[in-house]
């Protein structure tokens, strides 16, 4: 039972100083409210620019994937300036949206694989299609209600749910 108990607290603070190392790099950072909102436009426009810059090679599938999802992370990455690093894992990670996080980030990898590693023009357009997606389903997470509202008007219209 003593041993039972040990283990139990030690988990507890092992579970703290995990939660406290991730919100210690918080404030490493030091920018001011100003300063973040900048960075966040500038990263925004940036990937922005990279996805719009990626419909112009659009006929080369493995620079029109790189651009894309450079451009896309960059986009996603951009809200990390306002809410800092750890608070942005969490939100990705959590129990609503891990699902929808951890497919999106496994269709850029995909995405990545397909155009920089087998070079294949049909799969790159494939997990660029899925990547959109992804990354709009993930979206929706963030919005009240986005996701059974859409679900809903897809069981209308298609007679299929999401």
């Amino acid at each position: 039972m003593w041993k039972q108990a040990q283990s139990l607290f030690a988990e507890e603070e092992d579970e703290e100083l995990q939660e406290n190392l991730l919100y210690e790099t918080d404030d490493l950072c030091s920018l001011s409210s100003t300063q973040r909102l900048y960075a966040f436009g500038v990263c925004s426009l940036a990937g922005l620019v990279c996805m719009f810059l990626s419909m112009i090679v659009f006929a080369i599938p493995i620079k029109f994937a790189v651009l894309f999802t450079f451009g896309n992370m960059l986009a996603v990455g951009s809200t990390t300036f306002l809410m800092g690093p750890a608070r942005q894992l969490q939100m990705m990670f959590d129990p609503v949206r891990i699902y929808a996080t951890s497919i999106y980030i496994g269709f850029v990898v995909l995405a990545l694989i397909c155009a920089l590693w087998i070079h294949s023009k049909l799969l790159t357009m494939i997990a660029i299609l899925c990547e959109i997606c992804a990354l709009i389903w993930y979206s929706l997470s963030y919005i009240p209600f986005a996701r059974s509202i859409v679900s809903k008007v897809t069981i209308r219209l298609f007679d299929t749910e999401i």
